[in-house]
């Protein structure tokens, strides 16, 4: 990133960037699924033996044929680079739990992840964004430290309790909330309908995941602010003769975001990670929820295709979130 030059528009700046970092990220997804491939490698059993363990028992000769089938007669270098060469052709294999195709299997189970990823990120940076500035304009106040003790409660608390104390209260005790689920079974609500369902299907597992990520933009939007009104732009701006208040919304929170969408491009990973909790939870049926079944399953041409399809959607936020830079801070250019 540089000073940006005056010549040139910024849609073709910003499409040849997004062209560049996707190509520079093929290599790295395929060291990150080659990874993936050797670890679930190291676990005992395959699939082979979960089948014949729930059949009861299998002879020799069973056993033979299904690893010939799943193509783990194979020695593991051959498996791998097999893997690899459907993976450069888009092919993420066949489940056998399943007995369908796992693309298929992924983009029926992807539309909800994203849905719960995406209004979880946008919950807790928006909110945590605006809380963090709150408590740094009142430094040491009461509204400083009851953030500060509320970001370390949420921080402190395990996502799956919270997710459990919510079901308890909001849905048990008082009923307000369904307590799993994406929408109501047999309720077959078209149209605005199918939407209210979601979304309160979808309030307590957002509000659960939130809660953990709400402290940690909290805490640092408000170093970050308090860490600005030091700068000398600040000093020069009061000079000049604007107020507290225009100095923030001008100045000091465009500025202070910055490391905020940091921190938010860096967690997407870990979004997904309590992303299967919390679906795991709720009974979300998204892809959290399919890993952990084919986890247990040893479906591992399924697992390893939620893995892919994770780790691509990692690198498409990193992504967005440079280029999200170049709309908060107009010097920087992408490059």
């Amino acid at each position: 990133m540089s000073a940006r030059p005056k010549n040139g528009t910024d849609w073709s700046r910003s499409v040849g960037y997004s062209l560049y970092r996707l190509a520079q990220a093929v290599p790295t997804v395929l060291v990150i699924v080659a990874l993936n491939f050797m670890l679930l490698q190291l676990a005992p059993g395959d699939a082979a033996d979960v089948l014949a363990g729930e059949a009861g028992s299998a002879t020799p000769e069973f056993m033979a044929q299904l690893r010939q089938k799943f193509g783990l007669d194979q020695s593991v270098v051959m498996q791998l680079l097999l893997y690899m060469k459907n993976i450069v052709c888009f092919d993420l294999g066949f489940s056998f739990r399943h007995n369908m195709p796992v693309a298929q299997l992924i983009l029926g189970r992807l539309g909800p992840t994203l849905l719960l990823m995406l209004t979880v990120f946008t919950l807790s940076v928006a909110t945590g964004a605006a809380l963090g500035s709150l408590a740094a304009r009142n430094l040491n106040r009461w509204q400083d430290n009851m953030i500060s003790m509320l970001t370390v409660l949420t921080y402190a608390t395990p996502v799956f309790w919270a997710g459990l104390m919510l079901i308890v209260v909001f849905s048990i005790k008082l009923g307000w909330f369904p307590t799993s689920g994406m929408t109501q079974v047999a309720a077959f609500h078209e149209g605005a309908a199918k939407l209210r369902d979601i979304a309160h299907h979808l309030v307590l597992p957002a509000v659960t995941l939130t809660m953990f990520y709400l402290a940690l933009y909290t805490r640092l939007m408000r170093a970050s602010v308090l860490e600005q009104f030091s700068m000398d732009y600040v000093v020069t701006a009061r000079a000049k003769g604007l107020t507290e208040r225009q100095i923030a919304r001008r100045h000091v929170l465009r500025n202070a975001l910055l490391p905020v969408v940091t921190m938010a491009g860096v967690q997407a990973g870990a979004l997904l990670g309590g992303a299967v909790v919390v679906e795991t939870v709720f009974a979300w049926p998204g892809l959290g929820l399919l890993a952990y079944e084919s986890l247990f399953a040893r479906d591992l041409n399924l697992l390893l295709g939620i893995f892919f399809i994770s780790t691509c959607l990692v690198v498409l936020v990193n992504l967005l979130v440079d280029l999200g830079y170049s709309l908060l801070d107009p010097r920087i250019e992408l490059r």
